[in-house]
């Protein structure tokens, strides 16, 4: 079935800051290739002239890197209009569809605060700007299941499922596509992506700056819901899902989805959470706030490919390093021919993907040393992959959304299931631990991890 590409794209919050940082650079990006082909039309509270607009995105665009196509550029203003007025008017709505004219089949972005997401979309159904028309709804999709439950509730009233984009830009990065490819395009790794030669798995995304001018935002969130209930809850569902029937984006969805609600829900026992110190001098952050900047999640999947496997999920900021990896570690032979092969001696054999700041996969395997002593080395067998010019996140996924292409884009069930697993732990919980910046967290979380080894500390560069 073919479908329809939108005909317009009506950018609401287009004054604030996830526009100027990440939309404005990327509907630039796809100016320059010829992939942007519809009007755009911005709606916000303030009263801005077409000048003030037309100069906000020069700003973002010559932050981020600079105009060097300057036909490109102006092309890209030429499709901008404006629209202003509260999202609680009536009058605001008739105004943007005035303003889409002839258009039919509109886009309708909403990088604006989660608190505005159902005003918007009751405001787009009333309006009648909801017929034939997408949503593009950027994370967090709820605070909690129940959020997420109402979320969906109103969303449907309004749109069909097929027509709601969850937008999440961790999904469009190349490296997390990867996994997929990886998982399913070598027929080796099958035979040993199971609980019977799997011993656990790890998935770090550290960074090493704080929450910066975010301290607001922080304390509605934390790191669980801002980390690892979504971003590392993806990689978990790419790394174990079942192989889908096709590429069809609604399979593959399928298939993550089931991840999910295989997942074990998380108990207090299964979580450590810290916090960096001085984060209570942030501004905007409570003097005894007890949100967490830092989280280690223990989980189970009980499924039948993955009984009995940990896997150990780790984040926060003000850490040693910015980096993400995830380490398959898998089990020992079942005989111990060489000593010095002991896993008691170090790691066993592994596979490794790392997804930032570069993108890698690495497979660990014992060689032995040149003469007669049985003795050998871990190796790794790298491959990097080559990432310049790739297209950003946001231009995969508006592109992808304007196309109408859910394939990157997270559906009801999924984002209802993966909150299923953390709701208990956001609600009774241990307190924070402190731990010291440039840390690798708590020493808390060493100990969850004790029991099947110790973390795996990304190294600055990828050992070649």
């Amino acid at each position: 079935m073919t479908v329809a590409q939108s005909d317009a794209l009506a950018l609401f919050g287009v004054t604030g800051d996830l526009a100027h940082k990440m939309t404005f650079p990327a509907l630039y990006a796809m100016e320059k290739r010829g992939e942007l082909n519809v009007p755009v039309i911005g709606v916000a509270f303030p009263p801005w002239t077409p000048d003030q607009l037309h100069a906000r995105v020069r700003d973002s665009i010559t932050r981020a890197g600079g105009i060097d196509d300057t036909l490109a550029f102006d092309r890209l203003l030429g499709r901008f209009n404006y629209v202003s007025g509260d999202y609680k008017d009536p009058a605001t709505f008739a105004k943007l569809k005035g303003k889409l004219g002839k258009s039919c089949r509109p886009a309708h972005y909403l990088a604006i605060p989660p608190s505005l997401f159902v005003t918007v979309i009751a405001g787009l159904g009333s309006a009648g700007l909801a017929d034939q028309a997408r949503v593009i709804v950027e994370k967090p999709f709820g605070r909690d299941l129940a959020s997420a439950r109402e979320l969906n509730r109103v969303a449907r009233s309004v749109f069909p499922e097929d027509s709601i984009f969850r937008i999440d830009h961790f999904l469009g990065k190349e490296a997390i596509m990867n996994i997929l490819y990886f998982r399913f395009a070598n027929s080796f790794l099958e035979p040993i992506w199971n609980r019977n030669h799997v011993a656990s798995v790890q998935i770090t995304l550290a960074e090493n700056f704080g929450v910066e001018n975010r301290g607001g935002f922080y304390e509605t969130a934390g790191c669980l819901r801002d980390v690892i209930e979504n971003h590392l809850f993806q990689v978990v569902a790419l790394l174990a899902m079942e192989p889908p029937a096709g590429r069809d984006f609604g399979l593959v969805n399928a298939e993550k989805t089931k991840v999910f609600r295989a997942m074990r829900p998380l108990t207090p026992a299964d979580l450590v959470r810290g916090q960096y110190a001085g984060y209570r001098d942030e501004a905007n952050v409570a003097h005894d706030s007890d949100v967490e900047t830092f989280c280690a999640a223990r989980l189970f999947l009980d499924s039948w490919r993955w009984a009995g496997v940990p896997w150990y999920l780790r984040s926060g900021k003000c850490l040693a390093r910015t980096a993400h990896e995830v380490l398959v570690e898998l089990k020992p032979p079942p005989q111990a021919l060489f000593g010095d092969a002991n896993p008691t001696t170090g790691r066993a054999n592994y596979l490794r993907f790392r997804l930032a700041p570069d993108s890698a996969i690495a497979i660990s395997a014992r060689v032995k040393r040149a003469g007669k002593e049985f003795v050998g080395d871990q190796r790794e067998l790298f491959l990097s992959e080559e990432l310049a010019g790739v297209e950003s996140p946001y231009e995969r996924l508006l592109g992808d959304a304007l196309a109408g292409d859910g394939a990157l884009f997270t559906r009801e069930d999924a984002i209802e299931a993966a909150w299923a697993v953390v709701d208990r732990v956001l609600k009774s919980h241990d307190p924070c631990h402190a731990y010291v910046r440039g840390s690798w967290g708590p020493t808390q979380a060493d100990d969850l991890i004790a029991p099947d080894g110790i973390w795996h500390n990304p190294v600055p560069e990828v050992v070649r």
